[in-house]
């Protein structure tokens, strides 16, 4: 967890540089497969039955995985879920609006 933490924290940095450089390692076209593979899971990212799904989808490492999920939550494109994980909210992924 004080990876996820730390990594984070570092895409929060890139961020308010003006940038957001998906974490290295991955490139612009494994975030595009990554959430299209977290969107066909439900949109949320918390165990290994998401994990594994998404990896194997997206053709990600368990680390690539972690690392955009941390970059997710970094750029406000997630949000952290109370009984742990994290839900997409970009793409197909976006909340409806409330009515």
């Amino acid at each position: 967890m004080r990876l996820t933490m730390k990594l984070a924290g570092l895409a929060g940095l890139m961020v308010l540089a003006g940038c957001e450089v998906p974490p290295q390692g991955t490139s612009a076209e494994d975030v595009a497969r990554f959430q299209a593979a977290v969107a066909s899971i439900g949109c949320e990212m918390v165990g290994e039955s998401d994990y594994l799904p998404v990896e194997l989808q997206a053709g990600l490492t368990r680390q690539q995985a972690t690392d955009l999920v941390s970059f997710h939550l970094a750029t406000g494109k997630a949000v952290e879920l109370e009984s742990g994980g994290a839900r997409l909210v970009v793409g197909d992924c976006t909340p409806e609006p409330a009515a």
